[in-house]
């Protein structure tokens, strides 16, 4: 069984890493997922750029933006 991604709004937030991680890690706290919240903040500290940082956040939550036009689609 995969495991569904909670859903935030990262586009349109400020795009600081940081805060995005924080939105990231929110999401996933509500979604019982406090695990996968810490998971995901130890890999963004110890990333090397932003771009694979945020890299690492898509990985454990999906943008609302992204999911409707997902939805849309289909």
């Amino acid at each position: 069984m995969v495991e569904r991604k909670p859903v935030c709004k990262l586009v349109g937030s400020d795009g600081n890493i940081f805060n995005l991680m924080g939105i990231a890690s929110r999401a996933l706290k509500r979604a019982g997922m406090g695990d996968k919240a810490t998971e995901m903040t130890n890999r963004v500290f110890n990333s090397g750029s932003y771009e694979e940082a945020l890299g690492i956040i898509i990985e454990y939550v999906d943008d609302e933006s992204m999911v409707d036009d997902y939805e849309e689609e289909f």
